[in-house]
C-alpha cells in the first residue's frame, strides 16, 4: 500500500519525506488556503521535494476553466495529477486530460456508482471520502469494499486511495479491503510507529545494556 501525506505545508513534508516512506502528497484548496501561501509556489516547492505524485486540486467548478487551470498546475512538474471533483464536468477535465496522458485524481467520491464513471473517464486515482461518510451514519469501508471489487472485476487500472483518514485504524482497514493508497495527515504517520510497548521494550533492553558496561562504538 502506498502512503501520501495529506497537507501543503512543505517543512512537514520534508521532515517525513526523509524516512523514505512518503510516496506521494495530496493537497486541496483547503489545505493550501490554511499554508497561507501562492497555490503555483507551493505545489512547485512540493515536487521539488516529492518525487511521487502530487495531487493539485482546480479550483474551478465548470469545464473549460478546469481545464485552463489543469494544464496550468500540470505544468510545474510532471509527477502533478490534476484534482478534479466528482461532479459532469469534473469526470468531462478527468477524461480530457487522461486523453493527454495528464494523472488525474478524482476526489470528493461517495458511491461505488461515482466511482465507476471515474474509472471509466481514465482517472488515475479515485478518492473516497470514507470519513465523511461514517460521519452521517453511512460505512466508509463498505464504499472501499465495493470500488475494489468493482475495478478487480472489471480490470479498471485506477487506483483506489482512501481519503478523509480519521484515524490509524481507517489505514489499516483501507490496507486489508485492498485499497491502493491511503492519504493521510502527518499526525496518523508518526501516530502509525508509535506504541507504549516498543517504548517500553526498548528502555528495557538500554537498561540491560548498560549494565553490561560494553559500548558497541
Amino acid at each position: 500500500m502506498e502512503l501520501f501525506i495529506d497537507t501543503a505545508e512543505i517543512d512537514e513534508i520534508k521532515s517525513l519525506n526523509v524516512t523514505g516512506l512518503i510516496d506521494g502528497v495530496t493537497t486541496n484548496p483547503s489545505l493550501i488556503a490554511k499554508s497561507g501561501r501562492n497555490i503555483i509556489e507551493t505545489i512547485e516547492e512540493i515536487c521539488n521535494e516529492v518525487s511521487g505524485p502530487v495531487s493539485a486540486e482546480v479550483t474551478a467548478t465548470d469545464f473549460d476553466n478546469m481545464l485552463l487551470e489543469g494544464k496550468k498546475l500540470s505544468a510545474i512538474a510532471q509527477n502533478v495529477a490534476i484534482k478534479v471533483p466528482l461532479t459532469f464536468d469534473g469526470l468531462r477535465a478527468c477524461k480530457a486530460f487522461s486523453d493527454d496522458g495528464i494523472m488525474v485524481n478524482v476526489t470528493l467520491c461517495f458511491s461505488s456508482a461515482q466511482a465507476l464513471l471515474a474509472a471509466k473517464a481514465g482517472a488515475s486515482f479515485i478518492s473516497p471520502f470514507i470519513g465523511r461518510l461514517d460521519d452521517i451514519g453511512a460505512d466508509g469501508m463498505n464504499l472501499i469494499s465495493e470500488i475494489t471489487e468493482i475495478y478487480d472485476i472489471h480490470g479498471f487500472e485506477t487506483k483506489v486511495l482512501a481519503a478523509s483518514i480519521r484515524s490509524v485504524q481507517d489505514i489499516i482497514d483501507s490496507a486489508k479491503l485492498g485499497a491502493d493508497v491511503a492519504t493521510i495527515p502527518p499526525k496518523f504517520l508518526k501516530a502509525m510507529y508509535n506504541h507504549p510497548l516498543t517504548d517500553k521494550g526498548l528502555a528495557d533492553f538500554l537498561s540491560d545494556w548498560k549494565k553490561t558496561g560494553q559500548s558497541i562504538l
